[in-house]
């Protein structure tokens, strides 16, 4: 026999199946609660509509208690599905656990890197880890290795997500880039007046196996206190973001991924250096005649002090060797600031580290750029001593803007006899000083 249910505004099918079959059985929630072992709590707020998304286990013991048969437990476990995550996405997700995106490169250089990562967040000492850095640094390179091998040592599910990037088109790959787009407060998504949002559904599938939650090329974070009420209302869940700056999340995690070793200058030269590696195995794919002498290898090493360390600048330069010699693509990025820039971008039109290196610094606050400014004529390197010279403020204040140029990526520390010396990145400087002379 069929039910006709009246179903009030607010509350969901599922909630008034329960109390129908509840009272035409002529239970209390009290004795339905009993009979199910679901809390009386529970049972009143699904009939009341303040609970809309039953688990799987809940609408398994509720249809028990109330000793339906075979058509009515199918009609209250579809009614339990509507506007709710499939169990089935649920069941896939926990029998196979998504992995990470495949790299289609080596990794080199970041072995200290990854293993600090992977540590933290494979023992849990940390939950909430943001790698920053300059743009090619290989903020995404890194996070890639660490996934990966968390998933491969633990089965670790690995939800991954390229925030300014397409999304999948699964469900589940839908609700990772809606929930990343309500913690971070962008795309528009915004948690529905009810609380029924797509939040609630991310936490559902996961709960019972928590993932390594990766949030890749972050640009903004306006809602970024919501990743710490997120990880408080689901424990065992570990984020993973990359990042231009910090979020300014609780419990947040800086992780500064400064540029590759580089050879020192007057040092011999090592071919296993990791910059050096990077070159010379682009190079190959330009010029796989190209077998450097002494004196190019001296201009290989000096070609990525000049570019910093920084792989994709290093891709870009390598890339020019399909029309220069070594002894030109040196020439070419001593040719002043202009044109060390212009070779940001390899002939092919790749990605064009220029304007990624210009949009970071329109970013930066009016007081830290004219501090940047100010600094990129004076020299390469500088001391606290003489920020505070330059402005005129405090130490904790120098030390503060400083702080902030040095996340961002822009300068590098580095310590020297026991005193901190920093260092503009020479890609920086060259930047900075193209626009002093636009705006003179």
């Amino acid at each position: 026999m069929s039910i006709d249910v009246s179903i009030a505004d607010n509350v969901p099918l599922f909630g008034s199946l329960v109390r129908r079959h509840r009272t035409r059985i002529g239970l209390t929630q009290r004795e339905l609660a009993d009979l199910s072992t679901v809390s009386v709590r529970a049972i009143r707020d699904l009939e009341q509509g303040r609970a809309r998304r039953p688990r799987q286990d809940t609408v398994r013991l509720i249809a028990d208690g109330l000793r339906l048969g075979v058509r009515a437990r199918a009609d209250l476990e579809s009614a339990a599905g509507e506007g709710r995550t499939s169990w089935a996405v649920k069941a896939g997700y926990e029998a196979d656990p998504p992995a990470p995106p495949l790299a289609v490169d080596v990794q080199l250089g970041r072995e200290a890197e990854t293993a600090v990562i992977v540590d933290e967040l494979g023992t849990g000492a940390e939950r909430l880890v943001t790698i920053v850095g300059i743009d090619g640094v290989g903020r995404t390179r890194l996070a890639l290795e660490v996934a990966t091998r968390l998933h491969t040592a633990e089965r670790t599910p690995v939800l991954w997500c390229s925030v300014t990037g397409p999304t999948g088109g699964d469900r589940l790959s839908t609700l990772v880039r809606a929930t990343a787009d309500q913690l971070l407060g962008t795309g528009g998504t915004a948690p529905s007046a009810n609380g029924t949002d797509e939040t609630a559904a991310f936490m559902e599938i996961v709960a019972d196996r928590p993932p390594l939650l990766v949030l890749d090329g972050v640009t903004e974070a306006a809602h970024a206190h919501r990743i710490g009420q997120l990880l408080r209302d689901c424990p065992g869940l570990r984020i993973l973001v990359t990042a231009a700056f910090p979020l300014g999340a609780p419990g947040e995690r800086h992780f500064l991924l400064n540029p590759l070793a580089v050879p020192e200058e007057g040092e011999s030269f090592d071919a296993e250096v990791p910059a050096v590696r990077i070159f010379k195995e682009r190079a190959r794919r330009f010029r796989p005649d190209v077998n450097p002498d002494i004196r190019e290898a001296a201009l290989i090493a000096d070609i990525c002090r000049q570019l910093d360390g920084i792989p994709q600048a290093i891709h870009a330069a390598a890339s020019w060797l399909v029309v220069y010699d070594i002894a030109t693509l040196h020439q070419c990025l001593h040719d002043g600031p202009a044109g060390l820039l212009h070779h940001l971008a390899g002939p092919d039109g790749g990605i064009n580290l220029r304007d990624a290196l210009d949009r970071r610094l329109a970013t930066l606050p009016t007081a830290e750029r004219e501090l940047l400014d100010a600094l990129c004529v004076r020299g390469e390197t500088f001391d606290l001593a003489e920020v505070m010279t330059l402005t005129g403020q405090s130490l904790p204040d120098s030390g503060r803007a400083v702080r902030s140029l040095v996340l961002r990526g822009l300068v590098r520390p580095t310590y020297t006899a026991g005193q901190s010396r920093f260092r503009i990145l020479h890609l920086v400087r060259a930047a900075q000083l193209c626009a002093l002379d636009v705006r003179v």
